[in-house]
């Protein structure tokens, strides 16, 4: 098998799967043994769990709540709404039918926003402790009370707001990947193979009565996790929130999806032409879902591969061949399946063909020989590093509280 990778890099898959068990001995669980966030999970009857984590360094408090939905959770023909309703949760609710933005802000309210990815959408808050009742009424009140404020102007609004989103991504510089990659990497049909943002026409086909169902379909609140971190008391914020959202109805149960790697039998290549000054190629396999061991040994080989100028593809490429002006290597963790990449951007004049060649041969070189004993500890030194500076905030990516959300599964 393995002279037919090298010969032709097909099965891609089944690389990695290799690299897997090439690290497979190594493990991180000395050096992070005594890395911990106190918790305390409680899980109120119509099914919402809460997760409270006390820090008192600051007069501050982070609200996350995930919802768990995504655009996994779509269906073709019906693309784009979790990440429309997400911008529709920011419009008013029933008990306040205002901007929710400007609300928080006048009481110091920072880092406030929503995301939406494949798999969940989020909605977070830093408020002065002061202000944590008033956080989580209106959260309370958007879970609970929405639908009654949700217009046709306001879906219009929000509608055309996402349609520009989506205008000025693909109008980037090789934003046009973003729908080729999933629509030729997964196959049709599974969940990951249309983009979270949507289709234009998607879009402008969602109606009222669409959105009015994917609220009540997926916004209950036993599809959901509420975490709070900070300044406050575990017991007293247990009580708020039975007073704020106990009587929120748990909704209907929610339809999960197994885990679907979706094999590369072969190697599949498209060629695509945009206004870019330099070529870039994308290299991509589907590997196994966030939370496997897999994911998190390739986290570390993406990292021996082209993390910092001394990583394998960086220190070839760009700066003792200079045949690329960047590379970079990474995976996106999912749910029920996760992706491989590894872009390049060529040198100005310089060809793809050769590019590929270089990190194909660096590949090999990986598969044939391992890692060496120095590159890992620097990686893992890098790993444990990070996590401790998250463990620094509660609040933001890789902070505490995304940190609690990520580690609870609905």
């Amino acid at each position: 098998m393995l002279n037919e990778m090298k010969s032709r890099l097909a099965g891609e898959i089944k690389i990695l799967l290799i690299v897997v068990s090439i690290l497979s001995a190594e493990t991180f669980a000395q050096s992070v043994a005594d890395i911990n966030i106190p918790y305390q999970k409680f899980v109120l009857k119509n099914g919402l769990t809460l997760i409270v984590h006390e820090d008192h360094k600051a007069p501050i408090v982070a609200v996350n709540i995930w919802y768990h939905v995504g655009s996994k959770n779509e269906k073709p023909g019906k693309t784009g709404f979790a990440h429309l309703f997400e911008h529709i949760m920011f419009n008013g609710s029933e008990h306040f039918d205002d901007d929710y933005f400007q609300a928080l802000e006048r009481v110091g309210a920072t880092d406030l926003n929503g995301t939406t990815n494949p798999d969940r959408t989020n909605y977070f808050q830093n408020v002065p402790t002061s202000a944590l009742d008033l956080a989580l009424w209106m959260e309370s009140d958007r879970m609970g009370h929405l639908l009654g404020a949700v217009t046709q102007e306001k879906l219009d609004e929000q509608r055309g707001v996402v349609q520009n989103e989506k205008r000025q991504g693909e109008n980037q510089p090789y934003g046009l990947t973003r729908e080729l990659l999933s629509a030729n990497t997964y196959p049709k049909g599974h969940p990951y193979s249309w983009t979270t943002i949507g289709s234009m026409e998607d879009l402008e086909a969602a109606s009222l009565d669409d959105i009015h169902e994917w609220f009540k379909t997926y916004y209950g609140a036993a599809n959901a996790i509420l975490v709070i971190a900070g300044d406050i008391n575990t017991q007293g914020i247990k009580e708020k929130i039975e007073k704020y959202f106990s009587d929120i109805p748990a909704g209907p149960p929610v339809t999960k999806h197994e885990v679907w790697i979706a094999p590369m039998e072969e190697t599949k290549r498209q060629v695509a032409q945009d206004r870019v000054p330099q070529s870039r190629l994308y290299k991509v396999w589907n590997i196994p879902e966030w939370g496997s061991k897999e994911l998190s040994h390739l986290d570390l080989v993406s990292d021996i591969f082209a993390s910092g100028k001394t990583s394998r593809l960086y220190k070839r490429l760009v700066y003792d061949e200079q045949i690329a002006t960047d590379i970079w290597c990474y995976y996106s963790g999912a749910e029920i399946g996760s992706q491989f990449q590894i872009v390049a951007t060529a040198k100005p004049g310089e060809d793809l063909v050769k590019i590929e060649k270089a990190i194909n041969e660096e590949i090999e070189n990986f598969l044939n020989d391992g890692h060496k004993k120095e590159e890992l500890d620097r990686i893992k030194n890098q790993h444990i590093e990070g996590f401790i500076r998250g463990n620094e905030r509660i609040s933001e990516l890789e902070g505490k509280y995304d940190i609690l959300t990520k580690s609870e599964k609905k």
